[in-house]
């Protein structure tokens, strides 16, 4: 328990003391918690799957256990490690709200329970289906990961801001720190890498006002499509005959700093890694080995293989001015053994063990540099890898009217200052949708704002534009990233918005999917203001009282279909017998 914060972080730590033999752990949860008596409950989840992650879902508490987690070796997609049970019938900024997450990256489980007598235990930690842990000889311990829990009398947005903030003063690294505009040149480029088209791409975006220039897969090894190269982290000798080293500084005279993307967990067939090593990749003797997009898991378990990605990747850093690095996950365990190992379960814990100390140490070795989870979008997001990276990519998918939902559900626990959200090409390759850059952007600026889209087809029109958001995104992005998140209307399917609130300054995104009958959409009432206070819109000459704001709300003036706005407000000082435009 912290003074500073009413997240309570609870863990057990298991040892064999005695004398015998050794010890099988099956199960060892972080933390069982009860919750007082209540006439109801409900329970918040969130499930989904790749391109539709964090999708947020209520439903009454029935009788017996209720059970989510990851059997896939990875946070998974299916659902995030959290859950919330509100008491009697919790709104948004009103009632009960109790919630649980889990700080591990690998499988894990968490179980809510109501029991015969109406009582509700909810307990969680690593592993699942008691396949086993780890084996103990006596003198050995184990210490579970984190199971954080807390209780708010504020509703879902008051225990969301509880979170954000704990997150942000006790959980994700260099938190302080605002996150860079970020271009990434996959969707530009996918394997079609050379060193000139990267150096043309990052002359656009340093144009649009970019701050990061990231170049994304197939910048290594024989990588000219996903069925060769990883696990050789070195550059492409035909497409970076001089490695990294001057596309970096290029970027760098530019005015932005120089990313790059990996996958090290994991390794092509078509390798020269596999082909020095296979018996490095998980796999059961007598059986084929698995390959999913055409790639095997390396078992990160082994010393071996932590050497030599620990080698590859300090080289690598060491190479090239490099601050960022996108390290990717893209498929589970499929194959989980490790022949000649006495106790090949233990994979499952040491693999995640293992991540965590590659990162710490890389982290250690290169101070300067930010570093990314992505697992296929957003299959590896969790308070235990946010506690080592500096943002997590939210999804595949980005829709920017999808994006809308999935970020809502990211919101109930992660804050803004972590979600990456990408502004892209339209129509969207997912399902054609036809959007405008406007909406686009007001999207992706609720979290960290990056640009996806092939900046080498924009027109001048919409490089200008860009432009003008980013611009935009840059002096609110303070408010976003740091301030506190209130949801004032779910994306249901007409107006959504949301609020940001920072000392004396309040930004409200919002959306509007579609007008129906040519009836306005309605008002959006803000929270979190002082009543007796003066809020004066940046954008206008309009002034508001706090307390109409609260009450009768504000308009947004949108209309039509896929329409988006940015409003921000800031409070007066000394405004006692001043007069507002209400």
């Amino acid at each position: 328990m912290r003074d500073d914060s009413d997240v309570i972080e609870r863990w057990v730590t298991a040892a064999h003391r005695g004398q015998g033999p050794a010890l099988e752990l099956l199960r060892a949860d972080a933390a069982a918690w009860t919750l007082p008596a209540r006439d109801a409950w409900r329970l918040s989840q969130l499930h989904g799957r790749w391109a539709a992650e964090s999708r947020l879902v209520r439903s009454p508490l029935a009788y017996g256990e209720t059970v989510i987690g990851s059997r896939r070796g990875h946070t998974g997609h299916q659902h995030l490690p959290w859950v919330a049970l509100d008491a009697e019938g919790a709104t948004e900024e009103y009632g009960e709200v109790y919630g649980c997450a889990l700080a591990w990256s690998g499988s894990w489980r968490i179980a809510v329970q109501r029991l015969p007598d109406g009582l509700v235990q909810i307990t969680g930690g690593a592993g699942h289906d008691d396949s086993g842990l780890l084996r103990l000889a006596p003198g050995d311990s184990y210490t579970s990961p984190v199971c954080a829990g807390l209780w708010n009398a504020g509703g879902f947005g008051g225990a969301s801001r509880v979170w954000h903030a704990w997150q942000l003063a006790r959980v994700v690294p260099d938190a302080e720190q605002v996150r860079p505009v970020l271009y990434n040149s996959w969707e530009a480029t996918e394997f079609d890498v050379s060193e000139e088209q990267q150096r043309a791409l990052a002359r656009r975006a340093a144009r649009v006002g970019v701050e990061l220039f990231v170049v994304d897969d197939a910048w290594f090894g024989r990588r000219t499509s996903d069925r060769a190269g990883l696990g050789d982290w070195t550059p492409n000798p035909d497409r970076f005959p001089h490695g990294l080293k001057p596309l970096a500084d290029e970027v760098h005279g530019l005015g932005m700093r120089f990313g790059i993307w990996v996958e090290p967990e994991m390794v092509n067939p078509d390798s020269d890694l596999y082909r020095a090593h296979p018996d490095w990749v998980q796999h059961q003797t007598g059986r084929t080995r698995t390959e999913f997009r055409n790639q095997l898991v390396l078992n990160l378990a082994r010393p071996d293989v932590q050497q030599y990605l620990w080698e590859r990747l300090d080289a690598l850093l060491s190479s090239a001015p490099i601050d960022y690095v996108k390290w990717d996950f893209n498929r589970c365990f499929t194959d989980a053994g490790w022949p000649g190992e006495a106790y090949p379960q233990r994979l499952w814990v040491d693999h995640v063990r293992a991540l965590y100390a590659l990162l710490d140490r890389l982290r250690a070795a290169h101070p300067g540099v930010a570093f990314e989870s992505c697992s296929g979008g957003g299959g590896r997001i969790d308070l235990g890898i946010l506690s080592r990276t500096d943002q997590v990519w939210t999804s595949d998918n980005t829709d920017p009217l999808d994006r809308l939902a999935i970020q809502h559900g990211f919101s109930q626990l992660h804050p803004a200052r972590v979600m990456a959200a990408w502004v892209t090409d339209s129509p969207h390759g997912f399902n054609g949708r036809v959007s405008t850059l406007r909406f686009r952007f007001v999207s992706a600026m609720a979290g960290v704002l990056g640009v996806g889209g092939d900046l080498a087809r924009w027109s001048e029109e919409e490089l200008a534009e860009a432009r003008r958001w980013v611009d935009l995104y840059k002096e609110i992005r303070p408010v976003v990233q740091l301030g506190e998140l209130y949801r004032l209307r779910a994306p249901e399917g007409g107006l959504s918005a949301v609020q940001y609130a920072r000392g004396d300054d309040v930004v409200v995104l919002a959306w509007l999917q579609a007008q129906h009958y040519g009836e306005p959409a309605p008002a959006v009432r803000l929270r979190g203001l002082d009543p007796h206070g003066v809020y004066e819109c940046l954008d206008s000459a309009a002034s508001y009282r706090g307390s109409v704001l609260l009450h009768h709300g504000l308009s947004t003036r949108l209309r039509g279909d896929l329409d988006a706005t940015v409003i921000r407000l800031r409070r007066r000082r000394h405004a006692e017998g001043s007069s507002a435009i209400d």
